[in-house]
C-alpha cells in the first residue's frame, strides 16, 4: 500500500526544534488551509469516536484516548489532513499527539503530530474501491489535542459511517486505561506520549472482545479525591469528577477553546455500561489512613451519582487492582454506600488481580505490559458477560 505523508508547517518533517518564527508560519498556514473546502466529518456521513467537537472550521477536534472517526471510503485517491494543536508547533515533544490510521482493520499510519498540519494518503490508486477507514488518537487528552480537518474528496468520491457494533461501554480510567508507557519496555524510562497507545490496553482490548462502541475518559496520574502524590500531600485539582461532565481536561486545546470549557453532551453517546477504574493514584494519597479511605469512599459514592445521573439506564461496574488493589475494599464500600443512599441496585465492583511482575514484566514507569493488560481484558470480558448476558 501507498503511504504519502506531507508535513505543512515551518520545520521539516521529523524535526522537533521549534522557534517563533516557526510557529508564526505553522499558526499563519494552518489558517489557510482551513479557508480550503471540503466534507466535515459528522455523525451523518461518519462514526464518531469517543468525545469530539466539530468547530465552526470543520475540524472534528479530538482529545481523549481513542477518540477519532470511521468511515467507509468509496473512490480512488484519499487524502487526510490532520491539525496539531499548540503543543504540536510550541510545546514538548514527550506531549506531542500520537495518532493512527488503520484501512479495513490494517495500521497503515503511525505517527507523531510535530508539526501544525500534516497530510497522510493512506489509499492511492487507478481503481476505485471501497475500504472501511479509522483515525484514531492513540495517545491521552491532558499533553495535546489533534483535529481532522475536512476530507477533500475527489469527484465521485464518497465516505459514509460504518456500522454501530452490538454494545455500548464507556471507561473512566487513569493512565492504566490510556495505556500509559505500553510501548516502552524498560520501568525506569518516565513519561512519553510516543509510548502511549490505547489500542493495547485492556478498556480498548474489552471493547474489541466484546463488539462493543468505546468511550474513553481517562487521564494518567489522576483520581477520585487525588491525583498521584509522591510527598502524601494531596492532589486534590487532579479528580476525574471535576470534568467528567465536560469535553475532557488539556494542557492543549481544541483550536482556541480547551475541552474542559466545553460542555459534554450525553444525549450523542448513551452506553449500556459504565467501567469505572479509578483508585490508584488516590492509594498514593490514602496509603494506610482510615480517614483519608473514608473520604475516598465518600467521593467515589458522590461521583457514582454524578455518573447515574448522565447515563440513567446503564450497568456501573467499578473495577480495581491491576497496579495494586489496597484500596479495592474501599471501592465495593463505596458501591454499597451508593446503593444505601440511593437505591441503585445497577451497579456492582469487580477485582482485577494485580499485576504479575516477575512473570509478565514491566513497561515504562512500572506500568503494566500489553500481556497484563490482556489478562486483565480476558478477565473483566468474562465478567461483563456474567453481569450483561452478552
Amino acid at each position: 500500500m501507498l503511504l504519502a505523508v506531507l508535513c505543512v508547517g515551518g520545520t521539516a518533517c521529523g524535526m522537533s526544534g521549534k522557534n517563533e518564527s516557526d510557529a508564526d508560519s505553522t499558526a499563519s498556514q494552518t489558517e489557510e488551509v482551513k479557508g480550503m473546502k471540503g466534507t466535515r466529518l459528522t455523525a451523518e456521513n461518519a462514526k464518531l469516536i469517543g468525545r469530539t467537537y466539530l468547530a465552526e472550521s470543520g475540524t472534528l477536534w479530538c482529545g481523549l484516548s481513542g477518540s477519532g472517526a470511521e468511515f467507509e471510503f468509496t473512490g480512488k485517491n484519499l487524502d487526510i489532513m490532520v491539525e496539531g494543536d499548540k503543543v504540536s508547533w510550541s510545546g514538548q515533544k514527550d506531549n506531542y499527539t500520537r495518532i493512527a490510521i488503520y484501512v479495513d482493520g490494517e495500521r497503515v499510519v503511525d505517527d507523531m503530530l510535530n508539526e501544525g498540519l500534516k497530510k497522510y494518503t493512506p489509499i492511492s490508486g487507478d481503481t476505485e474501491v471501497t475500504k472501511t477507514v479509522r483515525i484514531v488518537k492513540l495517545s491521552e487528552t491532558a499533553m495535546s489535542c489533534f483535529g481532522i480537518m475536512p476530507i477533500q474528496l475527489e469527484e465521485g468520491a464518497s465516505v459514509k459511517p460504518t456500522e454501530q457494533k452490538a454494545h455500548k461501554i464507556e471507561f473512566i480510567g487513569d493512565s492504566i486505561t490510556c495505556g500509559y508507557g505500553v510501548d516502552d519496555e524498560d520501568p525506569t524510562h518516565k513519561f512519553k506520549t510516543s509510548t502511549e497507545d490505547v489500542t493495547r490496553a485492556y478498556a480498548y482490548k474489552t471493547a474489541e472482545n466484546l463488539n462493543a462502541e468505546y468511550s474513553m475518559f481517562s487521564i494518567s496520574g489522576w483520581g477520585i479525591i487525588s491525583g498521584w502524590t509522591g510527598d502524601g500531600k494531596q492532589k486534590p485539582d487532579q479528580q476525574i469528577p471535576l470534568y467528567y461532565e465536560k469535553m475532557g481536561f488539556s494542557y492543549g486545546a481544541f483550536g482556541d477553546k480547551q475541552p474542559q470549557d466545553i460542555d459534554w453532551d450525553y444525549s450523542l453517546y448513551q452506553p449500556e455500561l459504565v467501567v469505572i477504574n479509578l483508585g490508584t493514584n488516590d492509594d498514593s494519597y490514602c496509603t494506610t489512613n482510615a480517614d483519608r479511605q473514608q473520604d475516598y469512599v465518600e467521593g467515589y459514592a458522590e461521583f457514582l451519582k454524578t455518573v447515574r445521573k448522565n447515563n440513567p439506564d446503564a450497568r456501573i461496574l467499578c473495577v480495581l487492582g491491576i497496579m495494586g488493589d489496597r484500596l479495592y475494599p474501599y471501592v465495593e464500600a463505596a458501591v454499597e454506600k451508593y446503593s444505601t443512599d440511593t437505591g441503585d441496585t445497577n451497579i456492582s465492583a469487580f477485582h482485577l488481580e494485580p499485576q504479575n511482575t516477575a512473570e509478565d514484566g514491566l513497561v515504562a514507569d512500572y506500568h503494566p505490559t500489553e500481556k497484563t493488560h490482556t489478562k486483565a481484558s480476558d478477565a473483566l470480558t468474562a465478567e461483563i458477560k456474567r453481569i450483561m448476558g452478552w
